[in-house]
């Protein structure tokens, strides 16, 4: 028996964000996502259906190398308001670096991943409108989560240069660069 999606009516997106919605607060994203793709096969370029569906994609992240990062990057990219973009792809780097935290990644690396959501929030605040304080809330999680780390302290060099220690040559490279002191 071949299986054919059907489609979704006009009428019906309305409730069936609200349906999406919910799934995702029962912790259920694989029925938002299902519900999500359903509106967008109908409007595809529908902001709230990108949105949710983006949401409901990170939601099921687990640290591993099945997580779905760059489709819902490209989601949240394809979303119109540039504040939405920023935010969102804000979380998506919490949420990436979160789930890597839980599937026992070095600190380090999850330590990049949420400075990288906090630049991204950062930029999202610069184009908030007023009252919206979300991305500040988010970048202070992140923050309270990097203070929370256990980062390896910088290591110092484990050799200093002897005074006659010179650089590597590169063939070509050192005419350049002595051809650029003497102008």
């Amino acid at each position: 028996m071949e299986f054919k999606l059907k489609s979704i009516s006009q009428a019906g997106i309305s409730a069936a964000i609200a349906k999406a919605e919910r799934y995702r607060y029962l912790n259920e994203p694989e029925e938002a996502e299902s519900i999500c793709r359903d509106i967008l096969a109908v409007d595809p370029h529908h902001q709230l259906a990108q949105r949710i569906l983006g949401l409901a994609i990170t939601d099921q992240f687990s640290g591993g190398v099945n997580d779905r990062f760059t489709e819902a990057a490209a989601l949240f990219k394809g979303l119109e308001e540039q504040y939405a973009q920023l935010y969102y792809t804000g979380i998506l780097h919490e949420r990436h670096a979160k789930a890597q935290l839980s599937a026992g990644r070095p600190a380090l690396a999850v330590a990049a991943e949420l400075e990288e959501a906090m630049r991204y929030f950062e930029r999202a605040e610069q184009s908030r409108t007023a009252g919206n304080d979300e991305a500040i809330l988010r970048w202070n999680r992140c923050a309270r989560l990097l203070q929370q780390m256990p980062l390896p302290e910088p290591r110092e060099e484990l050799q200093n240069f002897e005074s006659g220690d010179t650089s590597p040559q590169f063939p070509g490279r050192t005419t350049a660069l002595r051809a650029g002191r003497s102008r």
